[in-house]
């Protein structure tokens, strides 16, 4: 008796290698992390601006006010440190997270794992205890990965925002000077 039941572990311990070596060949290599470029610093389109008009209050020539209009540009610039006139560059690309999945393919996997990897004594109950914790096991990891990528791509669309907000800013306080400028030198601004 005691032979058959040797027998029966060494057949049991070769089916749970092939049935791992087989469950080896299923798993899937995690999708690749996307580069996209990193939000440019956020000009609002021209159609979204109001556009500035100054009326001459002085019988300024079209030499002179170009020349003012020229000068009061150069000055707001530099007093807000912020040129609309300058097309934003680019900036190296940041990693946006995989798309969150909930699938329930983690789950299975762990369950089948854990089925796999149970003791072969009372081998229908230890795969039964060893599906249940893979399961269990699955089920957490993919729920943590799931979370991680939507408050990565919560924090990028933060950071956009913001981006935007000071952004806005800027071109905010280049307009105010822009404006106290073009006052100073006799127009009205419309």
């Amino acid at each position: 008796m005691s032979t058959v039941s040797n027998l029966m572990r060494r057949v049991s311990g070769q089916v749970g290698l092939a049935c791992g070596a087989a469950l080896s060949g299923c798993v899937v290599a995690p999708p690749p992390v996307v580069h996209v470029p990193a939000p440019v610093p956020y000009a609002a389109p021209a159609s979204a601006l109001p556009p500035m008009y100054f009326y001459p209050e002085r019988a300024q020539g079209a030499a002179q006010q170009d020349r003012d209009r020229y000068e009061c540009y150069r000055w707001a610039v530099g007093q807000s440190g912020f040129d609309p006139g300058m097309t934003p560059v680019s900036m190296p690309g940041q990693a946006v997270p995989p798309p969150v999945r909930r699938d329930g393919a983690d789950v299975a996997a762990g369950a089948v794992v854990g089925a796999v990897a149970s003791s072969g004594h009372h081998s229908a109950s230890g795969a039964v205890i060893g599906a249940i914790f893979g399961a269990a096991l699955g089920a957490i990891a993919q729920e943590s990965r799931a979370q991680a990528a939507e408050h990565a791509q919560a924090t990028i669309e933060q950071r956009n925002q913001a981006a935007r907000q000071a952004a806005m800013a800027r071109l905010d306080g280049f307009r105010r000077a822009m404006s106290a400028c073009m006052a100073g030198r006799g127009y009205r601004v419309g």
